[in-house]
Parts: C-alpha cells; structure tokens; sequence
C-alpha cells in the first residue's frame, strides 16, 4: 500500500511549517520519514542537508524534538523526570539540567508546584505544556509536533497557542506541525503543505494559501473555518 505519493517537500530554517489534511492523507507518515521511524521505499529523507542514515538514527533523533497528541509521557515518571529523560541520557551534568529544565517550564508557562506530580494527576492542558517542555529540552534544531492540540478544548487550545507562538519568538528554529485545523496552521504557521491521499495538494506561505486556493479542497479547508 503507498501511502505517500510523489512527495517533495522542503522544509525551511527557523520557520514553521503546518502539514494539513484530512484523517488518513499522510501527514504522520511524512512525519515519522523526516524521525527516521518510517522508511520510504522510494526515493530518500534529507534532514540537516544529509541523508538520513538509518544505521545511526539515533544521532539524528537527538538534534529533533518530538512531541504527539495527548502528550505521550511516561504515566510511571514525574513531570521533571519526563522533561529531562533525554538530558539525563545524554550525561547533561546536573546543573545544565536544572538551568535548561527551568528555562523551557517558565518559557510554557508550566506551574512550577506541578513538577513533582505524575502525568495522571495532570489535566490535558498540563500535559501538554510537559510535552512540550521534552521536546524542547535539547534545544533541538527541529521540532516536529503530531497533533499536539487537537484533544483540547477551545480556551485550553487557545492558551497553548498563546504559548507556542511565544516559544517561536524566544528560540528560533524550524518546526513542523501537523493538524487537520486550518484555522491552527493559519495562526501557528508560516507556511501550509495541504495533502490528501497521499499527495500534496498545494504548499506555499500561509498568506498565500489564504489568498490563493488553488484546489477545491484547499478552499473546502479555508471555508470550515467560518463554518
């Protein structure tokens, strides 16, 4: 079965990118290419102008920044272990630990009483903020988020927003996001990459996309918006 067809698709330095579509186009699977947890049976990954060497992906993992819907943390872990999991593995000393750690919790506006507490005593907005927290930890010079917003609700989603756009503005970096909202792509994202089945259907500058729908689904995307 393919699921992605005829992709080509560069990302840019220091922006962010939203992958948007419908359940079932392909938006994760081109995700999981670019972590390297997916390979293509056509064709190559690039990532950091190389290509992907799935011998030591590993390397390549610890430049990226992962985070998932509903958080992905570990239940059996508090939320400072979840956030310095990946320094700690790395043999981080414990004060670049601590100085990072503190650093990407006040930069989500993470409670600082909820440190100590285990995922499930978290509500999905808490939750969130922690995964984001992790992925930033490395400081990583990508960051890709699988519909990290999409189990929230409308005021909680509304907050992260807040605190994602203020994320982009503290640490420059390219982010790929993937979401089936295009009111988020439009608010979060610079540029938009539509796909469906498979295929990319248009990609270019936010504004332009807005401006400029040149498909029927494209304009089917842009008109649930005010829907």
């Amino acid at each position: 079965m393919t699921v992605l067809k005829n992709i080509n698709l560069q990302i840019s330095d220091n922006e962010t990118t939203a992958l948007v579509g419908e359940s079932g186009s392909g938006k994760t699977t081109l995700l999981q290419l670019v972590n390297g947890l997916t390979k293509p049976s056509n064709g190559h990954v690039e990532v950091f102008d190389e290509k992907v060497d799935y011998e030591n992906i590993t390397d390549l993992r610890k430049k990226m920044g992962y985070a998932v819907q509903g958080g992905g943390l570990f239940p059996h872990m508090t939320v400072y272990e979840n956030i310095t999991v990946m320094a700690k593995l790395n043999e981080w000393s414990k004060d670049k630990i601590e100085q990072r750690a503190h650093y990407v919790i006040e930069l989500v506006n993470l409670k600082k009483e909820l440190v100590d507490r285990f995922p499930h005593n978290l509500s999905g907005g808490q939750q969130q903020r922690v995964s984001l927290c992790r992925s930033m930890m490395l400081n990583p010079e990508l960051l890709l988020l699988d519909e990290p917003f999409s189990a929230l609700d409308p005021i909680t989603k509304g907050y992260i927003h807040e605190e994602f756009l203020k994320l982009q503005k503290a640490e420059a970096r390219a982010i790929v996001i993937v979401t089936h909202d295009m009111e988020e792509a439009i608010k979060l994202a610079d540029n938009i990459v539509v796909i469906k089945d498979g295929k990319i259907i248009q990609s270019g500058m936010t504004e332009e996309i807005v401006n400029n729908p040149q498909d029927e689904y494209v304009s089917e995307l842009l008109n649930s918006i005010s829907s």
